[in-house]
């Protein structure tokens, strides 16, 4: 493998909304890094990046954490989701500017694409198009939550010459000895996620904020989350080497924003987390932390939130989902309100605003009435707290999935683009649209 060149290629987003929230194909540049160690020239075309300099006029507003707007282009709605009162767009580059990269980078012998949400597959697809366009022999391997979740649909219509689902360091290894017919010199042990380069974020530019995470997979099986499909095991990495990637791109790099992509971060605090944070303490580095996804109230003890206050926290997101008893028990028991409201607590305690702390409320369950949202939003309200209404994406493998393709108008089943979670397409006579609307009204919302 030594001396072959290989493009990561992380595609546009087509849909009705987007921001970037510390979003970044972490999966993609981890597996860059492990071509890299096997002597391959990594490439990197970024479809979401901003700013461009191929790109004219006012580039997208960026915070100072690092998050922000991508550059977008109203683009028309696919047939089968049309009557939505949104504009559908094109967010990242422009294809000019997509095709302008391509031209600019060593011919490579392998193109690895990646995929999100499940729905966004449209922009993946073009992405595919225009690289087969120009590299027309050059095999093109797509991966992703996508291509793990919508395998079949992506072996049938994505155009890529094979499609790596779960976990792709190993597969991605024997599918370019079979194309290349060469062996890797370096293959990481799976078992110890220590092992695996640190991801290239050095190839990103800007490099405003690095992605990291802890830990692969998540102890809860919640009926609407597919955490356990993509990471069916879950792994841990050691927390001092953790913070010892933290330095790394906190020293020679100057980076200062970090975002977790981890799904069970605070789990077992008391031997994970906490020794990171500590560390990370000890070190003097000065770092700001943001937590997009959401973390487990449970296990927000007085020490962790002490911890996570002193060690450089800024963005806490808590994932609640709702506050109704019975639906907490049946979709997979990883909070309660007490868990939530000593949580809260604590982090108060510690030094945070309660305000600041962003509380997810999942709106459009199978089933769910649009008084059950209402009713989570006031109890987040009256914790002090800032309610985030996240609507329900149906995804393929979970156990909602099945519920969700009997209640829905929408052909889940048939096709990816309607599992949008913007058509909220499990809604019904007690949670409408304009009930949504004014849900969010009352959370606040634009």
């Amino acid at each position: 493998m030594q001396g072959k060149n290989v493009l990561l290629i992380n595609p546009w987003i087509y849909d009705f909304a987007a921001y970037d929230l510390w979003a970044k194909p972490l999966g993609l540049l981890s597996l860059g890094a492990v071509l890299k160690e096997n002597g391959c020239r990594v490439s990197f075309i970024d479809c979401l990046k901003s700013p461009h300099p191929s790109m004219k006029g006012q580039a997208p507003k960026i915070r100072a954490g690092g998050h922000g707007k991508y550059y977008r282009e109203i683009i028309p709605t696919p047939a089968k989701i049309r009557g939505i009162p949104r504009n559908y767009s094109r967010y990242g580059i422009s294809m000019e500017a997509f095709l302008e990269d391509l031209a600019s980078v060593p011919r490579p012998d392998a193109v690895l694409v990646t995929s999100l949400m499940t729905y966004w597959y449209p922009g993946v697809f073009e992405a595919i198009k225009l690289i087969r366009q120009t590299f027309p022999h050059v095999p093109i391997l797509l991966g992703g939550i996508y291509a793990t979740l919508c395998r079949d649909h992506a072996l049938r219509f994505s155009g890529a010459d094979r499609v790596i689902s779960h976990e792709g360091e190993l597969k991605m290894l024997d599918t370019l000895r079979y194309i290349w017919g060469a062996s890797p010199a370096y293959v990481p042990d799976m078992q110890d996620l220590d092992s695996l380069p640190y991801p290239l974020f050095d190839l990103v530019d800007p490099m405003r904020y690095v992605c990291i995470q802890t830990v692969r997979g998540c102890p809860y099986r919640c009926t609407y989350c597919a955490s356990h499909l993509i990471s069916p095991v879950m792994q841990r990495r050691n927390p001092l080497r953790v913070a010892r990637e933290i330095a790394h791109w906190a020293g020679p790099y100057g980076v200062t924003e970090f975002a977790f992509y981890d799904d069970a971060l605070l789990f077992q605090a008391e031997n994970w987390a906490l020794p990171m944070m500590r560390e990370v303490i000890g070190l003097g580095l000065g770092v700001r932390f943001h937590c997009p996804n959401a973390l487990h109230a449970r296990c927000i003890t007085l020490e962790t939130a002490r911890a996570m206050k002193e060690s450089g926290f800024v963005t806490v997101r808590l994932g609640l989902e709702t506050s109704d008893p019975a639906r907490q028990a049946s979709s997979g028991a990883k909070v309660n309100n007490e868990d939530y409201l000593k949580a809260i607590d604590n982090l108060a305690h510690a030094g945070f605003d309660p305000a600041d702390i962003g509380t997810y409320v999942l709106c459009g369950l199978p089933g769910q009435p649009a008084q059950e949202v209402f009713d989570a939003v006031m109890f987040v309200k009256k914790a002090g707290a800032r309610p985030l209404i996240t609507e329900f994406s149906p995804l393929p493998g979970t156990k909602e999935w099945e519920n969700a393709c009997k209640t829905s108008r929408f052909p889940l089943a048939e096709d990816p683009i309607y599992q949008n979670n913007t058509l909220l397409p499990c809604a019904w006579e007690r949670l409408t649209f304009e009930m949504y609307r004014e849900l969010k009204r009352e959370a606040g919302i634009r």
